[in-house]
C-alpha cells in the first residue's frame, strides 16, 4: 500500500496538478463556468412557466411567451457568453487585455456559426422582410465552437501583440483609447480569418465539432450506465488523490453537461414530458440524486462522525455538517482525510457507482424523471432534486434511499478507520 501512495504522489498527483492548472483549461473552466448564474436564473423562469398547479398555470397561461424570453436570453445563447468568458480568461492569463479579447472572441463566434438569414419579403403576421440571426446558432450546441473560436482568437491577438504587428499610439492616450488601436490590425485578421473559413471555404467550426466529439459524449454523458459510471469513477477517483475531481474533468465534460441541460430545458419549455427528455446523466442528475453532501456522497460519512466515539471525528462531524447539508464537502475530504486514505476512499468511489446504478435504473424505467431545471449546487438533495424533476415525489424519496444507502456503504469502512484514530487518541493520552 505504501508503495501505491509513493507511485500515485510521484508520478500520477504531478501530471494530474499540471493538466488541472494549465492555462487553456483553466480558460474553459472559468469561461464556462462564469455563465452558472445565467442559466440558473432561466432555469426559475422555466418552471415558473411550468408550474403543475391548474390554477397558476391557466393564470400564466397569457404570459407564456413573455414569460419564455428569459429562458431564450440565457440559457438559449449560452455560447455566445461562454466565447466572451474563454477568451476573456484566457487574456488575463497571458496579461492581455481581457475587453478586447473578450469582444473579439464573441465576433469570431458569430461570423464563424451565426451566418444571418435574409428574408426578402414580408410575411403577413410572422415575419417582416430583413436580416435574422436564428439563436439555435448561439445555444449550448455550439458551446465547441465558442471555446475553439474564443481561444484561437486570443492566441491571434496575441500573436500580434508579441511580433509588435500593431498601432502604437503616443504616450499619455488614455488606455481605453491606445488599446482600441493595438487591437485594430489582430481585429481585421481575426474578422477576415473566420470569415473566409466560414463564408467563402463553407467550413463550420460547430458542425465539424459537434461530428468529431459527439461519440464521446454518449461515451462521457447522456444516456448509457457505463458512460455515466465512468463520470461518476473518474471524479470520485481524482478526489482520492487530492484533486478536485470536478475541476480536471470540467474541460472535458463540462461542455456536454452544459450542452444536456439545455436541450432538455429547451424540450421541457417546448412540451415534452420531463419524462421523456434527451439526456439522463446530466450534471444535475449526479448532483442531486449521486452527490449527496458533496462527490462521494459524503453527508453519510459526516451523519456517522457525528455519532462517533472519537472525539477528533466527532468534532470533524459536527464542523462539517451544516457545510455538507450544502454539498460542500471539503472540510470532511481533507479533515477526515479522505484523500490518500485507502479505508474511506474504497466507500468514496464505490457508494457513488451504487446509488448511480440504481438511480440509472429507476429513471430509465420511468419512476423517477429527467433533470429539466439547473438549481444552485448549495441546495440541499431532495429539495434540489424535487425541483429540477418537474416536482417529483419520487424523485424526493430517491435522494433520501440513496442517502440510507450510502450510510450503510460507509459504516463498515467509518468502523474501521474509528478504530483506528480511537487507537491513535488513546496512545496520545
Amino acid at each position: 500500500m505504501d508503495n501505491l501512495v509513493t507511485f500515485l504522489n510521484a508520478k500520477i498527483l504531478p501530471f494530474a496538478n499540471k493538466m488541472g492548472n494549465q492555462r487553456h483549461m483553466t480558460a474553459i473552466r472559468k469561461g464556462i463556468i462564469s455563465t452558472l448564474p445565467l442559466t440558473i436564473v432561466g432555469s426559475f423562469f422555466t418552471l415558473i412557466n411550468n408550474i403543475p398547479i391548474d390554477s397558476v398555470a391557466n393564470a400564466l397561461a397569457p404570459y407564456k411567451e413573455i414569460l419564455d424570453i428569459p429562458f431564450r436570453y440565457t440559457v438559449g445563447i449560452l455560447a455566445l457568453y461562454a466565447t466572451f468568458g474563454i477568451a476573456s480568461s484566457l487574456a488575463e492569463s497571458y496579461k492581455l487585455d481581457k475587453l478586447t479579447n473578450g469582444v473579439l472572441a464573441v465576433l469570431s463566434f458569430l461570423v464563424s456559426t451565426a451566418t444571418p438569414i435574409h428574408v426578402l419579403e414580408n410575411v403577413k403576421g410572422v415575419i417582416d422582410a430583413g436580416r435574422y440571426i436564428n439563436i439555435a446558432n448561439l445555444s449550448a450546441s455550439s458551446l465547441f465552437a465558442s471555446i475553439v473560436t474564443g481561444l484561437l482568437t486570443v492566441e491571434i491577438y496575441r500573436f500580434f501583440k508579441e511580433k509588435n504587428i500593431t498601432i502604437k499610439m503616443p504616450d499619455g492616450v488614455p488606455p481605453e483609447v491606445s488599446n482600441s488601436f493595438v487591437a485594430l490590425i489582430p481585429a481585421a485578421f481575426i474578422l477576415i480569418f473566420f470569415w473566409l473559413l466560414r463564408n467563402v471555404l463553407g467550413f463550420n467550426i460547430a458542425t465539424f465539432l459537434s461530428m468529431i466529439l459527439m461519440p464521446l459524449k454518449g461515451v462521457l454523458v447522456g444516456n448509457s450506465l457505463f458512460g455515466g459510471l465512468l463520470t461518476i469513477f473518474l471524479i470520485t477517483g481524482f478526489w482520492t488523490l487530492g484533486i478536485h475531481g470536478a475541476a480536471i474533468m470540467d474541460p472535458i465534460i463540462r461542455p456536454f453537461w452544459e450542452m444536456s441541460i439545455a436541450q432538455n430545458m429547451s424540450e421541457f419549455a417546448a412540451g415534452t414530458s420531463a419524462n421523456h427528455l434527451s439526456t439522463i446523466f446530466t450534471e444535475q442528475f449526479l448532483q442531486w440524486f449521486i452527490w449527496i453532501g458533496g462527490a462521494g456522497g459524503t453527508l453519510a460519512l459526516v451523519t456517522l462522525f457525528l455519532f462517533s466515539k472519537s472525539a477528533y471525528l466527532k468534532d470533524l462531524g459536527k464542523l462539517s455538517f451544516l457545510p455538507g447539508l450544502f454539498n460542500i464537502n471539503e472540510p470532511v475530504v481533507f479533515g477526515a482525510p479522505i484523500v490518500m486514505n485507502p479505508i474511506l476512499g474504497i466507500p468514496f468511489i464505490v457508494g457513488p457507482l451504487v446509488t448511480g446504478t440504481l438511480s440509472y435504473i429507476l429513471t430509465i424505467t420511468g419512476v423517477v424523471p429527467m433533470m429539466m431545471m439547473r438549481l444552485p449546487f448549495t441546495v440541499p438533495g431532495p429539495i434540489g432534486a424535487l425541483m429540477s424533476t418537474n416536482w417529483s415525489i419520487p424523485a424526493f424519496i430517491l435522494t433520501c434511499v440513496n442517502f440510507i444507502i450510502d450510510l450503510a456503504i460507509y459504516y463498515p469502512f467509518f468502523k474501521v478507520f474509528e478504530k483506528q484514530q480511537l487507537a491513535k487518541e488513546n496512545n496520545n493520552k
